[in-house]
Order: structure tokens, then C-alpha cells, then sequence
């Protein structure tokens, strides 16, 4: 082709020129027909028309052509020579299929190749548009500056960029280090993206370029870190965008700096998790709240940006105001309620119900739920508001000691049995305690769950009704009369008893007289004489006779003896014996009696030393 386009300038200047001079026959005849140029005045017109038959073209020279006429598989241009070019349509298709020319345009295009002898041309209209395109990338290339492509495809290792128009663009390979300053997770994500790239290698006869996104980037930010450090202070408002989102926070670009905004900046109020407010790419106002210029450490914060709602909570808020809010969170101690975005109060488990025992306030509440309640205690500087569902409704214990005075009997069904007592049911949320003393006065019971069980019908007498502590006190054996009360009537001092031994202990025997009435003879009082235990002496069931000695009906103690029922036999029978013998001496008395008595023992106790002998 070089060789045609030197043979061509050879000849083409020769063949102009004896044109020129040598008018030809039809010229002639034109010009006797109109007269000669001087005399028509068209003396320009014949000068373009030299200058045109003097122009010579090059093989792969740009030149500038005009759209003549367009048809369904060619544009028809003209480059001012002896014929058109043609150029397939498909060179000027749009990215929906439309022609991107009309007729009159003019267009850069390439001369492909071409022939003086039959003047045919060949020109390229997107080989013009590819060289022009390749010039920018090298001219980007060697300066340093960004060229713009649209991620068309996913390749091996990175991401292919169109550069340029479709139809004559240049593909460049972005590495997949290359595409952001942060990892990609989802490269899929650029697709159809158009990008500003630095050009990190270029070679134009292999056509080879490798582009960087992240490197412009970094460039970018470095500058606008520059900036944004020159004029940062604490205290200023700006503006940013979200880099990331985490558990804790949000990290948000600044201007070429990251600040982290701290999930306890982000509101007043409750934050279930950054992610629900919060996406990359947002743009946000926050407030600068720290800086460390030594190791460009920035801590930003939103709800500053508002008064904190804290300062007005005791205004808004009295003791006793009735207040409505939203349930945002249940736990094992309450449930906490928003009043407002940054308020909220606790509604403690116990301040739940006046009759109800909530044993979860998952029982009456759910997360969401909107509740009324009376404000019962107000802390600004803790930050804690402390609110009563119960109270919304009158306190049924402010009626109960008007209902039940003290000494009425009532009935009731028994709630719950425990080690200390049994609860009875006396209406909705009161429950009445019958204490393990209180269920008899007789009988030792070990366990109330020996005499009652869960349902059973029950009545007991009202024995103190505590409002302010929200208790009710019953007792079953009060439906009877103290047996201790006419114990002395029926237990005088001096009688002879009889009962069952029902323990032994070193100290005593314990003998029952009555159901529930226990007599103890002390171990100084089981024998005559000197008794170091009773254990051994007797067994439990036993019967056994004994002598009432003491009676404390206040103490429910009663002191038994055998003993004085022994030291009572022998003085009976030695009065009887006494008796006996002075009505056989008559006149005798009772000291020769005794005397005489004596030395008989005397004289019986002599004879029985000497057989010991």
C-alpha cells in the first residue's frame, strides 16, 4: 500500500498540472458557450476547482468527509474526490440500533487505501474513531490524568473496560486489586458501571492496557485527606458518606478520612443494630466530636446534632403523670417502654400487677405493644424513669382490710402448699397466709402438705391484714378455742394423769394426756432416786401414770412426776402402818414408835453386817 501511495503522489501532481494547462474539448465547448471565466465572473469557482484536481491522498491519513446520502447497508460520504466513499451502516449504529449520522454531517474518517486510476476509495469511519481514542489513552498515559470506560465484561482476574464508543472502542484489563481502596466482595456489581481509571501500562502494537480505579482513588482521597485535615476541628458539622457498617458503629468517609460513628452516637434513643439506619454509600451530616492529629483518629456523632432529651425529662415528666409509650424491650426484671425517641422507662416485674404474680413480663406485655402507665419516680442525671402498669387500675388492698377486719372467718381454696404454710385464695390477686403454727393447736405437724392439698376448701379466721406490705395473715386452728386456756381446770396441780410416752431425751419423758397437750417428767422426777437418764427406762407408746406438779398455761408447759407418786405411796402406807400399830399399844407414842421401829432395823442391819463378815 506504501508503494501505491508513493506511485500515486508521483503521477498525481503531472496528471493535475497538463490538466490544467490543456483545457479539454468539452471545457472549450463550455467556455464558448458561456463566454470565458473572466467574462462570466466565475474566476474563483475555477480556482477551487484547480486546487481540488490538485489533491492527493494517503494511505492511513485522517481525513474530513461529508454524509451524503445514508440506504440500509451503506453511508455514502464525499472527500472531494472524483468519487464516494461507502462505509457499511453498521460503523454509525447506536447502542439501541439507530444510525448516529445524517445526511450533511461531516465526520473524521480513515483512508483505508485508495486507486486514482479508477477512483476508487476505501474509508473507515470507526478505524478513525479507535486512532483517535488510542491517542487520548496514550496522550492519559503519559500525563498522569483519568480516562472514563464502562466495565463490559468479567475476565480472568479482573474486569474488562471498554474505553471509547462500542462500536470503536479499546478494551483495558482492571485487575481485580485495582477496582476499589477496599476489597470487592461483589465485582459483579460494576457491571454496566462507567469508571475513571489512571492507565498504569499501555502498548499500542499489542494493545495492551491495564487501568486502575483504585489508584485514582487513592489519589483522590489523599488530596481531599489533605484538605478536609487542614481545616478539621471538633465541633464542626459536616457532611459524608458511608464506607462501611459494623456491630459497633459506622465508618463514613469525611473527605479522605474515615471518623467512626459510634453506635451510642447514632440516637438518643434505642439502636438495634446499625444496618436498620444505616448503607454504604448514604450521605450523612454528623458532628466531629474528637480528633487526634497524631494518628488521624476521628470520632463523629449524630444525635448531638440534637438537644439531648434528657434535660427536659422532669418537666415533661412528673411523678404521677399518666404517660403512654411503646414496648421496645422485655427482660426477666420488666419491660422498657419509649416515651419519646431517647426517653425511655422501666416498668419494673413488680410494679406489673396489683393481684397478678408475674413471673415474666412477657405474661402481659409483647415488644411493640403500646401501654399506658403513671410515671413513679423521675432520675435526669442517671437517665432512668421508673414507670407502674398497676397503678393505672385502684389497688384492691386499700379495700381489703374494709372487707376483712380482723376475726372474720372466711373460705377459700387452697393456692399453694409450701414447708412454711398454705396459701388460700381469698379473691383475684389476694392470697391469705395460714402459717405452719397456725394450722392446729395441738397437733405437731411436720409438713402443712400432711393435713391440705392444691384445691381444697379451706376455712380460717383473719388474724391481720398488712396493706403496705401486702400481706393477709389466716389461721385455721383460731376456728377452735385454745385448748391451753382451761388446762388448769382440767389438769390441777396435785391430780394423777395418765398418758403415752411419745419421746424420751436425756433430760425427760414426754407423755401425752390429750391430743395436742404434752406433759415432760424431768429426769429428777422419774424415780426416788438419783436417775442419770431416763433413755432406756421406757418406750415410746408406753402408758405411764404421773402426778401433775407445775402448770403455765401461757409457756404450754406442764411438769409431771412418778416420783412424788412413789414418795406419796410410801407416806400412805407408813400412815397407815403408823396407825396400825398405835391402836395395838395403845397409849404409845408415835416417837417410841419410831424409836422402837428403828432399832429393829438396827438390830436386822447388825445381823446382816456379821453374815457379810
Amino acid at each position: 500500500m506504501e508503494k501505491v501511495a508513493e506511485a500515486t503522489q508521483e503521477q498525481a501532481p503531472t496528471a493535475t498540472a497538463e490538466q490544467a494547462a490543456a483545457p479539454t474539448q468539452s471545457g472549450q465547448m463550455q467556455q464558448k458557450k458561456e463566454g470565458s471565466f473572466e467574462e462570466t465572473g466565475d474566476m474563483g469557482q475555477f480556482e477551487d476547482l484547480f486546487e481540488e484536481s490538485l489533491k492527493t491522498f494517503q494511505a492511513g491519513e485522517i481525513i474530513e468527509g461529508r454524509v451524503v446520502r445514508i440506504d440500509k447497508e451503506h453511508v455514502m460520504v464525499d472527500v472531494g474526490y472524483k468519487s464516494e466513499g461507502r462505509i457499511p451502516v453498521s460503523e454509525f449504529l447506536g447502542e439501541n440500533g439507530e444510525v448516529m449520522v445524517s445526511p450533511g454531517d461531516k465526520i473524521e474518517i480513515l483512508l483505508e487505501d485508495w486507486d486514482p486510476v479508477d477512483g476508487r476509495l476505501s474509508i473507515s469511519y470507526s478505524k478513525a474513531l479507535r486512532r483517535q481514542i488510542w491517542q487520548d489513552i496514550l496522550k492519559a498515559y503519559e500525563n498522569g490524568t483519568p480516562v472514563r470506560g464502562i466495565i463490559s465484561s468479567k475476565v480472568k482476574g479482573g474486569l474488562s473496560v471498554q474505553i471509547g464508543e462500542k462500536r470503536a472502542g479499546v478494551k483495558a484489563f482492571l485487575p481485580f486489586s485495582q477496582i476499589d481502596i477496599r476489597p470487592v466482595n461483589d465485582p459483579d456489581g460494576f457491571m454496566g458501571k462507567a469508571v475513571d481509571c489512571l492507565i498504569l501500562k499501555c502498548n499500542r502494537k499489542r494493545e495492551n492496557i491495564v487501568a486502575s480505579r483504585r489508584a485514582l482513588l487513592e489519589k483522590e482521597r489523599d488530596e481531599k485527606k489533605r484538605q478536609t485535615l487542614s481545616s478539621l476541628a471538633e465541633g464542626q458539622v459536616i457532611e459524608g458518606v458511608v464506607k462501611n457498617v459494623t456491630d459497633y458503629g459506622v465508618f463514613v468517609d469525611i473527605g479522605g478520612i474515615d471518623g467512626l460513628l459510634h453506635i451510642t452516637d447514632i440516637s438518643w434513643g434505642r439502636i438495634e443494630h446499625p444496618s436498620k439506619q444505616f448503607k454504604a454509600g448514604d450521605k450523612i451530616k454528623v458532628k466531629v466530636l474528637s480528633y487526634t492529629p497524631e494518628n488521624e483518629k476521628v470520632s463523629l456523632g449524630i444525635k448531638q446534632l440534637t438537644e439531648d432529651p434528657w434535660l427536659r425529662v422532669a418537666e415533661k415528666y412528673p411523678v404521677g403523670e399518666r404517660v403512654k409509650g411503646k414496648v421496645v424491650s422485655l427482660t426477666d426484671y420488666g419491660a422498657f417502654v419509649e416515651l419519646e425517641e431517647g426517653v425511655e422507662g422501666l416498668i419494673h416485674v413488680s410494679e406489673m400487677s396489683w393481684a397478678k404474680r408475674i413471673r415474666h413480663p412477657s405474661q402481659i406485655l409483647k415488644v411493640g405493644e403500646r401501654v399506658e402507665a403513671v410515671v413513679l419516680k423521675v432520675d435526669p442525671e442517671a437517665k432512668r424513669i421508673s414507670l407502674g402498669l398497676k397503678q393505672i387500675e385502684p389497688n384492691p388492698w386499700d379495700l381489703v382490710e374494709e372487707r376483712y377486719p380482723v376475726g372474720t372467718v372466711i373460705e377459700g381454696t387452697v393456692k399453694n402448699v409450701t414447708d412454711f404454710g398454705v396459701f388460700i385464695g381469698i379473691e383475684e390477686g389476694i392470697d391469705g397466709l395460714v402459717h405452719v403454727s397456725d394450722l392446729s393447736w395441738s397437733k405437731k405437724i411436720n409438713h402443712p402438705g400432711d393435713l391440705y392439698r392444691k384445691g381444697d376448701r379451706i376455712q380460717a379466721v383473719v388474724l391481720n391484714v398488712d396493706k403496705e406490705k401486702e400481706r393477709f395473715s389466716l389461721g385455721v386452728k383460731q376456728l377452735q378455742p385454745d385448748p391451753w386456756t382451761t388446762i388448769t381446770e382440767r389438769f390441777p396441780v396435785g391430780r394423777i394423769v395418765t398418758g403415752k410416752v411419745t419421746n424420751v431425751t436425756d433430760f425427760g419423758v414426754f407423755v401425752e394426756l390429750e391430743e395436742g397437750v404434752e406433759g415432760l417428767i424431768h429426769v429428777s422426777e422419774v424415780a426416788t432416786g438419783k436417775v442419770k437418764t431416763p433413755m432406756g427406762m421406757f418406750e415410746i407408746g408406753s402408758e405411764v401414770s404421773a402426778k401433775v406438779i407445775h402448770v403455765a398455761p401461757l409457756e404450754r408447759r406442764i411438769g409431771l412426776s412418778i416420783k412424788r407418786i412413789n414418795e406419796d405411796s410410801e407416806r400412805s402406807y407408813f400412815e397407815e402402818y403408823s396407825s396400825a400399830t398405835a391402836s395395838k399399844r395403845g397409849a404409845a407414842t408415835l416417837g417410841s414408835l419410831l424409836q422402837e421401829e428403828l432399832a429393829q432395823q438396827g438390830i436386822v442391819r447388825s445381823k446382816s453386817e456379821e453374815r457379810r463378815g
